[in-house]
Formats: C-alpha cells, structure tokens, sequence
C-alpha cells in the first residue's frame, strides 16, 4: 500500500512540473523572431502551485527569460521558497547580460526544473553543477524533446555547426515549380515578376515565416527572372538577411533586393569553389556569419543543391491547384512528411529530414 502511495505521489509531481514545463514552452514561442540568435527561453517561476511570475526571451540584447520571470514577481521573499522552471539551461556567462545563473542564486530560489542542458560550450552543464553545488535541488530532462524542438535553430547551430535549413517552394498539381518561358512572358507582359502558383494565403504564411528565421537564400536565376523583394510586407516583423548566389555577377544592380534598406550578403565566385560541394560550403559561410536559421527559397537547382548533399531540416512545400503542363520541374525530395494541411485551396505540406 505504501508503495502504491510513493508511486501516486510521483506520478502526481510529474504531472505538475510537466504542467509548467509546458507553460515555459508555450510562452517561449513569443520570443522566437526577436530573440535569433539567441535562443528563446520561457521561465516560470511557481509557489504554492500558483504561477506568481513568468517571462520569456526579450529581443537580442535584452533580458533573459529567468530575469523577466524574476523581476514580474511581487512578493520576492517568496522567492526562497519558490521553483523556478526553465526550458533550457540558464546561462553562466557573461554575454550582453550577466548570468542568469548567478541571479537565482541570488534570491535563494531552492528548487530549479531545466528542460534541457544548453549545447552551447561556454555554457554547457556548467549552471547544472554550480547550482548543485550550491545545495540547490535541480531537476533535468523535464520534456526534453519538446524543450530542444522548441529551439531547434540553436542547437542545430551548435551541434551541426551550420544553420537549420529550411526549405520552401510552391509547385502546381502537376508538380512544376515555375511555368514555361512562353507562359511567364504572356502572363506577365515581359516584366520580371514573380509567377504565383500558391494563393495570397499562402504567400501571407510565407511572410510570417520569414519573419521567423534569420536569412533567406535564393539562386541567381531566381534572382534575375522573378526579381523578389525577400520581405514581410505581409506580415509584421523584421526582414531577414538576404542571401543571395550570384558567381559571375549577372543580377541587375536595380533588382529589389539591392533595395535602399536591404541587408544583402552577396556570394561570389570568390566565395565558393565550384570544384566542392557548394551546399556545404555555403552552410559553413553562413555558420561564420553567425546565422542560425535559413529559408531556401529556390529555385530548383539551389533546392536540389541541398537536398542531394542532405543539408536540409524541413522542407515546407505549397501545393496549388493549377496545371502548367511543362516548365521547371519540381526538386525531388525524400523525407518524412510531418504534415498535412488546407491554406484555402492549396495544399501545405511539411516533411522533416530524419537523416
């Protein structure tokens, strides 16, 4: 019976630090876009059962999540009999803030619930330790996989040593991603514009992902003939770095994307060696660069760079309900589909590299 009884009470216990786990999750994903480079953190701080403060990562440079938790609870003496949970280690370094580490410390706060340890090696298990040693009770692990999901982009960059690649197109039923030369001309009227295949929905979602990741990259063919801006202007956010391939030059001067506000990184000749793997060479550009996370945009060729030399995460892939009956074909893709779902009339589908 006793036995029985220890059993309920840590199923009990489990359950209510996975509640609050969850909660740091939840919140953690407010912070997202701001926070790249850094990873977005959510904390909640719990006493008595009762959330009495919570917070996640501010914008780049600003305050960490345990701080902005800390500093929203009224009372601080409850601090002292307080958990502090944490999807992701807290730091022990001085950035552009000091220690997340040493502040808990500081309010005494006993009992400290981690998601999961930081692969960054100027922090890496070593919080864990200096609390620990501190007599604190710490606690790891606590939805390990949803915590590093949550922050994939930074572990990717970490563990990997090269940004998570995302990878977006729009192809029609009949899986093409761009129409016919003949077709794009009689559509357009010769200007160099895009040739939507996805619905104004879609697109709209497209923005909004972008104002989630870091850069953007599209090949220069792409460049020349549908001369995009790369932008949110359908979304709300900030515009990523634009990357974009252009070996010998070829892309006008005039295009949108050398607009008087863009922040473009050119790769040339100079940058890569065609004799090399270009995917891999561009990843590690990047990785130096400091860029966590990329939206390849296109086109096939640049696509299918990646995925032959197996440099991608996700794949996010519209498919419209127009037939082009010839043009560019589709990139030939193999993972596992994570997802299946109507934007109006388009089909949005999702797969993951499982490598």
């Amino acid at each position: 019976m006793l036995t029985i009884l220890k059993l309920k009470t840590y199923f009990c216990e489990v359950e209510i630090h996975q509640k609050y786990m969850q909660r740091c999750i939840q919140i953690a994903k407010n912070g997202i876009a701001a926070a790249l480079p850094n990873p977005s953190v959510g904390a909640v701080v719990v006493y008595n059962d009762q959330i009495i403060g919570e917070g996640f990562t501010s914008p780049y440079g600003g305050l960490h999540a345990e701080v902005n938790a800390i500093n929203a609870v009224k009372d601080k003496k409850l601090l002292k009999k307080a958990t502090i949970y944490v999807s992701l280690e807290p730091c022990s370094h001085f950035g552009k803030t000091p220690p997340c580490c040493d502040l808990i410390l500081k309010h005494e706060i006993p009992c400290i619930v981690i998601g999961c340890q930081d692969p960054n090696s100027l922090v890496s298990g070593k919080s864990i330790q200096k609390l620990k040693e501190a007599g604190r009770t710490v606690i790891i692990g606590l939805l390990e996989t949803e915590c590093r999901e949550s922050n994939k982009r930074f572990f990717t960059f970490h563990l990997k040593k090269r940004p998570y690649i995302i990878l977006k197109w729009a192809e029609s039923l009949d899986g093409f991603i761009a129409p016919a030369e003949e077709m794009r001309k009689s559509k357009n009227k010769n200007k160099k514009e895009p040739f939507w295949i996805s619905n104004t929905y879609s697109r709209q979602l497209t923005h909004k992902w972008r104002s989630e990741e870091q850069a953007i990259l599209i090949g220069t063919q792409t460049a020349i003939d549908d001369n995009p801006k790369l932008d949110v202007r359908d979304w709300y956010g900030k515009n990523p770095v634009k990357i974009v391939l252009d070996r010998n030059n070829r892309i006008p001067k005039e295009n949108y994307i050398f607009g008087n506000q863009s922040n473009v990184v050119v790769l040339s000749a100079l940058d890569l060696n065609l004799k090399n793997k270009i995917g891999a060479q561009i990843a590690q550009l990047l990785f130096e660069k400091k860029i966590t996370s990329v939206i390849i945009e296109g086109g096939r060729q640049t696509l299918q760079t990646f995925i032959d030399e197996n440099l991608w995460d996700e794949a996010r892939v519209f498919r419209g309900q127009s037939l082009l009956n010839g043009g560019l074909k589709a990139p030939e893709l193999k993972g596992k589909l994570m997802a299946s779902k109507a934007i109006f009339n388009d089909e949005l589908l999702i797969y993951k590299n499982h490598d």
